[in-house]
């Protein structure tokens, strides 16, 4: 059995976490690439993108966002916002995801000579793999608890996650995942209750992409509705939605089985 390979790519100046899974049984198949959610990293997926990859015979590339797992840490990630080029500093912006989207990913798919991917995204990630859809032409976009506008609920467990991590066991369980479990916490905590970003909302971007979409949704997930992915039907008619019973935040964690088969046929399908 083939084992991940992890190492580090520099992206605009910022050292990356990278996981690469060779492909096992199909060469020319797309690469998946695994978009992690807002408090994620290459170790927090586990081990189901390789299990994926490998039930699939497919490649696939795991990365950690700056900021998270061992990837390079964002300096000063509670002051004010700072960028000089491409080097940022400071709290994120409500652009974050679309600067992952735009300017991140492609360069690092660049530099992996990675073309027309099979993106798979998780919440924040799923976010991002929508906004790369939207511009740039991908194999096909699987997204997991996306967000396209923000929910008074997301904003309700958001800060039921700040109490946990302040004062509850939250940070303890995060930190053997982070290299700096506060930055990976602040900068995305500090963002998503900002004033600034309770415009975001990137509905109005869904109708430009042309790449075949699956859209899965826990109906338990307290960080977001079936609103979600019901809006991003109704700008891409060509999604395909997946609506989970018992299903939380994290669709590959509480219905593995489920949600692994459906993406398998799903993928299978295009290539069919």
């Amino acid at each position: 059995m083939l084992q991940p390979i992890t190492q580090t790519t520099t992206v605009h100046g910022v050292l990356l976490e990278t996981q690469s899974i060779a492909a096992s049984l199909d060469p020319s198949s797309p690469t998946l690439v695994f978009l992690h959610e807002g408090l994620g990293s290459v170790r927090m997926w586990r081990d189901w993108p390789l299990t994926l990859c490998q039930h699939l015979g497919w490649a696939g590339l795991v990365y950690s966002r700056q900021g998270y797992g061992q990837s390079d840490p964002v300096p000063d990630v509670r002051g004010p916002a700072m960028q000089r080029g491409h080097q940022r500093s400071g709290r994120l912006q409500p652009d974050y995801m679309h600067r992952e989207a735009l300017v991140v990913l492609p360069e690092l798919l660049r530099q992996l000579g990675i073309e027309k991917p099979v993106l798979l995204g998780h919440s924040d990630g799923g976010t991002i793999a929508l906004l790369h859809a939207a511009h740039v032409d991908v194999h096909a976009c699987i997204v997991m608890a996306p967000h396209v506008m923000v929910e008074d609920l997301s904003l309700q467990a958001i800060t039921l996650a700040r109490e946990a991590f302040e004062k509850g066991t939250l940070r303890d369980r995060l930190a053997p995942y982070h290299a700096d479990v506060d930055c990976a916490f602040w900068q995305w905590n500090d963002v998503w209750l900002s004033e600034a970003f309770r415009s975001f909302d990137i509905r109005q971007d869904l109708s430009r992409i042309k790449a075949p979409l699956l859209a899965i949704q826990g109906v338990d997930d307290p960080y977001g509705s079936m609103a979600q992915i019901d809006d991003i039907a109704a700008q891409a008619p060509q999604t395909q939605r997946l609506q989970l019973p018992a299903c939380g935040h994290s669709p590959h964690r509480d219905q593995t089985l489920v949600v692994t088969q459906a993406i398998t046929e799903f993928l299978h399908r295009l290539r069919a």
